[in-house]
Formats: C-alpha cells, structure tokens, sequence
C-alpha cells in the first residue's frame, strides 16, 4: 500500500503569466496526511535563454539577483518540460495511490502552471488541492497570528518552508 497522500509542488518560474511564463525549477515532497515526508525530488528545466531574459526583468527580480542569477546558472543543466513531466509522473506511481493531492503555498498558481505545461501530469491530480495560503489568511486576519518564512524563491526550500508552516498552524489545534 503506498502511503503518501499529499504531493508537495513547487515551481519557479519566469514570472506569473502561465500563457507567456515557463517553469524553470520542481521541486516535491511526498508526505501522508500527518505530514511525514516519504520522498523527495527536484529537477531543472531547459528554457529558452532569451525568453528568461525577457521576462526575468523588473521589481521581483531586482530584489531577487541571487535567485535570478542561479536561475539562470543552472538552465545549461535542464532537460525538456516533457521529460520532468515524466519524472513527476513517475515519482506519482512509485509513491501514492489513485488519489493525489496537490499541496503547497499559493498552489493554484503552480496549478495553473502545470495545467498549461504539464497536462499527463495534471490529469493525476485530484482536484481537490491543500493551500497553505488559506491557512496564513485565516491566522493572520482572524488569529492575529502570523508565521514567517524564508523567502528565497528556490522550489525546495519553499517547499520545506510550506509543510513547515502548515506544521506549525496544526499546532493550535491540539
């Protein structure tokens, strides 16, 4: 019996535009409803250069120069979107079931992306999905609590930094 249940995702991408934007960077974690990680994968993907210079421009990547420039660094390493789908995909039959949540921080954004780039992969995933977001809205408005993460725009470490998160709302539940 395979025992994950939530598929952490994480993207990295040229900007938020899924109709002009590529993913750059993934990143999962596989975990079961009590949040223990299972497995791990992250992968690069190859993207047009120009296109990463065109569309990695303005505010967000000004105050973000390290990322933008590993970014960048570690495209040469990429493989073809279609090739990380079916790594993805692979990782979903080694480790989970018939039912696949999609989980992570703003994760309809990632969704939108997935669904334009990776469509084998999004066929997989239920549609009901595990936003942190919803939590921190919640905490911060309602609770007068509020959570801080590092922010340092690398798939994995916002990965690790979601499922921390969500950790630490569900410790006001017990």
């Amino acid at each position: 019996m395979k025992k994950a249940k939530l598929f952490w995702i994480d993207l990295e991408m040229t900007g938020l535009e899924p109709e002009k934007d590529k993913i750059l960077e993934v990143a999962a974690i596989a975990t079961d409803m009590k949040l223990n990680e299972i497995a791990r994968m992250t992968a690069v993907v190859k993207v047009d250069e120009k296109l990463m210079q065109t569309r990695m421009q303005g505010e967000f990547w000004d105050k973000n120069q390290k990322t933008r420039d590993a970014l960048f660094a570690q495209n040469t390493k990429g493989q073809p979107i279609k090739a990380v789908e079916g790594e993805l995909l692979d990782f979903l039959d080694q480790y989970f079931g018939k039912e696949v949540y999609l989980a992570g921080n703003s994760i309809h954004q990632d969704r939108k992306f997935i669904e334009r780039e990776m469509p084998l992969l999004n066929q997989r995933l239920h549609y009901r999905m595990l936003d942190v977001s919803a939590w921190k809205i919640y905490f911060e408005n309602a609770l007068n609590k509020k959570f801080t993460k590092p922010e340092t725009h690398r798939a994995l470490d916002d990965i690790e930094g979601s499922i921390g998160e969500l950790k630490w709302y569900l410790t006001f539940l017990k």
